[in-house]
């Protein structure tokens, strides 16, 4: 059995980058995603993509996710 500190040095920092490339699979899109850790970010928010021609931005960090298919 792993212990919480192992399991959160194995997620993604969130915030860490400007640009995610996203699939289908990461649908619904949130910010930050799920194998991001949380503990330091902003709080969790939605954000559409689908339907915004592929590309959304996190008001909160400026993050900005781009739809590949």
């Amino acid at each position: 059995m792993s212990s919480p500190l192992s399991a959160a040095a194995s997620l993604m920092p969130a915030n860490a980058e400007n640009r995610y490339e996203v699939t289908r699979a990461d649908l619904p899109l949130s910010c930050p995603m799920p194998g991001m850790a949380l503990w330091d970010s902003h709080p969790k928010v939605y954000l559409p993509i689908v339907d915004d021609g592929g590309e959304s931005t996190c008001a909160y960090c400026g993050a900005h996710y781009v739809l590949r298919d």
